[in-house]
């Protein structure tokens, strides 16, 4: 779950597999969130999506 996650905010993102340092920032950000409570593969989109940032 947590890698469709990532694939999904990746390619919100624009992240190409070459974008190693933003990936694995990306990657810390979905870590954390899930670590403070949030396991539910829509609200982790939610939390980390760049539109709800806006």
């Amino acid at each position: 779950m947590l890698q469709q996650v990532f694939d999904q905010l990746c390619e919100e993102r624009r992240l190409a597999k070459k974008d190693r340092e933003q990936r694995e920032f990306l990657a810390m950000e979905l870590f954390q969130v899930c670590d403070d409570g949030t396991h539910d593969e829509a609200d982790l989109l939610r939390a980390l999506s760049k539109h709800r940032r806006q």
